[in-house]
C-alpha cells in the first residue's frame, strides 16, 4: 500500500489539493488571492512529485493505475498548461469582474480528472477521470454567467457531452460483456491471443468507445460543439480546455488503440478508420477556418485540424507514432495557449470584439502583442524552425515509416491550406489599419508572463526536446 501511494503520488497530491481547495473556498469567503496562491502551489507540488516518480514505471492499486513514465509525462504537461492558463486568467477575470475562487477550484479538479485519465489502466478509471474533467469544463465554459454567449456555450457543451458520455458508457459495457474485464492489460492479452468470445459485440463496443473519445479530442465529424463552445466560453477557459483537455483525451485514446491493434484480423480496419477520421479532420478543420471572421472561431476550427494531425500518429500504432503525438501535444500546448491569451488581452468584452477587424494595426498599438501572435501563427502553420514545424515533421515521419503515404500527403495539403488564414491574421496586424477609432492598447498584466513562457517555448523547445526519448505506453 505504501509503495502504491508513493508511485501514484502525483495524482494523490492533486486529488487532495483539489478537495482542500474546495474547503478553502468555502471557509474563506472573498479572499481570491489565497486561492490563487494555493492553486499555483498545488500545481507546482504535483509536478515536482511527477518528476520524482517518473522512473517508477508499472502499475498500482491492483493494476487500476499506470504510474511513472507515460503517465507522469502527461502529469507535467497538464500542470504546465494549467499554470500558464491560471496566470493568464487572473487579470482577465479581474478585468471582466468575474474573479471568483470557484474558478481556481474547478481548475484543480479538472487537472485531477485529466491525471486520472492519463494514469488509467482500467476503463472505469478512465471514465471517472473523463467525467471529472468534463463537469469542470461544463461549469467553466459558463463562468461568465451573465453573458449570453458563455451560458450558451456551457449548455451546448453539457448537452453534447452527455450524449458522448452515453457512447462511452455503452461501449465500455459491451467490451466488458465480450472480454470479461475492463483492464487495459486484460484487453491487450485477449487481443494478442485472439480469444475474444463475442467478437462482434467487442468491436461494436470499441467503435462506440472511439466515438466518445473522438468527441473529446474534437475530431471530425464529432466536432460540432467546438466552434460555439470555444467562441462563447471565456477565452482563458478556451485556452485551457483546448490544450490540456485535448492532451488528456489523447492520453486515453493512445492506450485504448494500443490494446486493440494486436487483434490481427481487424488491425488494418481500425488503422484505416482512424486514418480516415484524421484526414477528414485536417481538411475540414482548415477549410472551415478560412471563412471565419472571429479569431476564436478560427482557432476552434484550427483545433479540429490539429486533432487530425495528432490522429495521424495514433493511426500509425507504433512507438514512434506515440512519441510524435506526445511531442505534438507539448508543442500545441505552447502555441494554442499563447494564441488564446493574446485573444483574451485584445477583446474588451467577453464574447465580443474578437474579430479579425480588431487585429488591424495591432503592430502599431501594441507591437509586443502583435509579435507574439505572429510567432504563434507561424508555428501553428508549421514554419521552420519553430516548435510547430518539428511537431508536424515527426508526425509525418512516423506516418511515412508506416507506409501511410497518402495520409501524409493529405496532411501536407491541409497544412498548405492553413497558411491562408494563419498568415492572413499576420497581414491584418502588420499591413492593414482600422478605419474607425483605434482603441488604446490594453495592458496584459501578469498574463504577459504566460506570453513570455509560450513564446520562448515555441522558439526553443524544438531544439531541446528530443521526441525519441519520450516515454511510450506498454502492457
Amino acid at each position: 500500500m505504501t509503495g502504491d501511494l508513493y508511485s501514484a503520488l502525483p495524482i494523490v497530491l492533486m486529488s487532495s489539493a483539489s478537495i482542500i481547495g474546495l474547503l478553502v473556498d468555502v471557509f474563506t469567503p472573498g479572499r481570491t488571492k489565497g486561492m490563487f496562491g494555493w492553486t499555483i502551489f498545488s500545481l507546482l507540488m504535483m509536478m515536482g512529485a511527477a518528476v520524482l516518480t517518473f522512473g517508477a514505471e508499472g502499475t498500482a492499486f491492483s493494476n487500476m493505475l499506470t504510474v511513472g513514465g507515460y503517465a507522469t509525462y502527461f502529469d507535467v504537461l497538464f500542470g504546465v498548461g494549467a499554470l500558464m492558463s491560471i496566470v493568464a486568467a487572473r487579470p482577465m477575470l479581474q478585468r471582466h469582474g468575474y474573479e471568483y475562487k470557484e474558478y481556481y477550484s474547478l481548475t484543480l479538479f479538472a487537472v485531477a480528472g485529466m491525471m486520472l485519465m492519463a494514469h488509467a489502466n482500467h476503463l472505469l478509471i478512465a471514465f471517472i477521470g473523463i467525467e471529472i474533467m468534463s463537469i469542470s469544463f461544463y461549469v467553466m465554459s459558463g463562468f461568465f454567467r451573465s453573458n449570453t454567449f458563455s451560458v450558451e456555450s456551457s449548455l451546448k457543451y453539457f448537452l453534447l457531452g452527455a450524449f458522448a458520455t452515453g457512447f462511452l458508457v455503452y461501449g465500455i459495457a459491451l467490451i466488458y460483456g465480450s472480454v470479461g474485464s475492463m483492464s487495459y492489460t486484460d484487453m491487450y492479452t485477449v487481443a494478442m491471443e485472439s480469444e475474444i468470445t463475442l467478437k462482434n459485440l467487442y468491436w461494436v463496443g470499441i467503435g462506440m468507445l472511439l466515438v466518445g473519445l473522438s468527441f473529446k479530442v474534437a475530431a471530425f465529424p464529432f466536432h460540432v460543439w467546438v466552434p460555439d463552445v470555444y467562441t462563447g466560453a471565456p477565452t482563458v477557459v478556451t485556452a485551457f480546455m483546448s490544450t490540456a483537455g485535448k492532451a488528456a483525451a489523447f492520453s486515453v485514446l493512445i492506450p485504448v488503440v494500443a490494446v486493440v491493434l494486436p487483434e490481427i484480423e481487424t488491425m488494418e480496419r481500425i488503422q484505416m478508420l482512424i486514418a480516415v477520421i484524421a484526414a477528414m479532420s485536417m481538411l475540414y478543420g482548415n477549410i472551415g477556418a478560412i471563412s471565419q471572421t472571429n479569431v476564436k472561431r478560427m482557432l476552434a476550427y484550427s483545433s479540429v485540424a490539429h486533432a487530425g494531425y495528432l490522429l495521424m500518429g495514433v493511426a500509425v500504432g507504433t512507438d514512434a507514432g506515440q512519441q510524435a503525438v506526445m511531442y505534438y501535444l507539448t508543442a500545441y500546448m505552447f502555441m494554442q495557449v499563447g494564441a488564446f491569451v493574446v485573444a483574451a488581452i485584445v477583446e474588451s468584452k467577453p464574447g465580443e470584439d474578437c474579430t479579425l477587424e480588431d487585429y488591424k494595426g495591432l503592430s502599431k498599438r501594441n507591437p509586443g502583442l502583435a509579435a507574439c501572435m505572429a510567432v504563434f501563427m507561424l508555428s501553428l502553420t508549421g514554419i521552420p524552425f519553430l516548435v510547430g514545424f518539428f511537431g508536424k515533421y515527426y508526425i509525418f515521419k512516423a506516418a511515412i515509416e508506416a507506409d501511410m503515404i497518402w495520409l501524409t500527403i493529405v496532411g501536407v495539403v491541409a497544412s498548405v491550406i492553413s497558411v491562408y488564414f494563419y498568415l492572413g491574421l499576420i497581414v491584418k496586424m502588420y499591413f492593414q489599419d482600422r478605419e474607425d477609432e483605434v482603441p488604446a492598447a490594453l495592458p496584459g498584466g501578469i498574463a504577459n508572463l504566460t506570453l513570455i513562457v509560450t513564446v520562448v517555448g515555441v522558439l526553443v523547445l524544438g531544439f531541446f526536446l528530443d521526441y525519441s526519448v519520450l516515454p511510450t505506453i506498454t502492457f
